[in-house]
């Protein structure tokens, strides 16, 4: 017996960096105003970010950014220029925009400081019993319980 022909699709991952879901906090700037705008992102990869902005902003516009990152002892910010790749219709109840960024011009440093968070972030989801901080936990939205540290059970897993 013959079996029909299978038909479909397949949908590849076509990014170069892992992306890892993060509500991190934003302050952006359009241009060369000097007033810049809160914003938070929803995932962060070496290679860019998903943000939720107030605002709608055009594909191929520059913005300049800083994105905070809670480092479980005090935040570090990262600066850079990036560039909208691509927008979407206003999200959720709030009016939100989400918009897709690339890095265009980011210092050494700051790419070698995401980059240790990213790796962090991907030590955690292979080996979930690491100890780390509470404050680091909370840092992705997980109670942590008064403890100095804390070893994460895999269903608490953010990832």
């Amino acid at each position: 017996m013959e079996k029909d022909p299978r038909f479909g699709t397949v949908n590849f991952e076509r990014r170069k960096h892992p992306r890892f879901s993060l509500d991190l906090p934003v302050e952006y700037w359009e241009g060369d105003n000097s007033r810049s705008h809160p914003s938070r992102t929803g995932n962060v990869s070496e290679g860019g970010i998903l943000l939720y902005l107030p605002q709608e902003i055009e594909i191929a516009k520059n913005l300049r950014l800083k994105l905070f990152i809670d480092s479980g002892i005090d935040f570090i910010s990262i600066e850079a220029l990036v560039e909208v790749v691509w927008k979407d219709l206003p999200f959720g109840g709030k009016g939100e925009h989400r918009i897709g960024v690339k890095f265009v011009d980011i210092s050494e440093k700051d790419m070698s400081i995401l980059k240790n968070f990213l790796n962090t972030l991907m030590d955690l989801r292979m080996n979930p019993k690491l100890d780390i901080s509470p404050r680091l936990l909370s840092a992705f939205g997980i109670k942590a319980p008064g403890l100095p540290f804390q070893t994460l059970p895999k269903k608490m897993n953010p990832f």
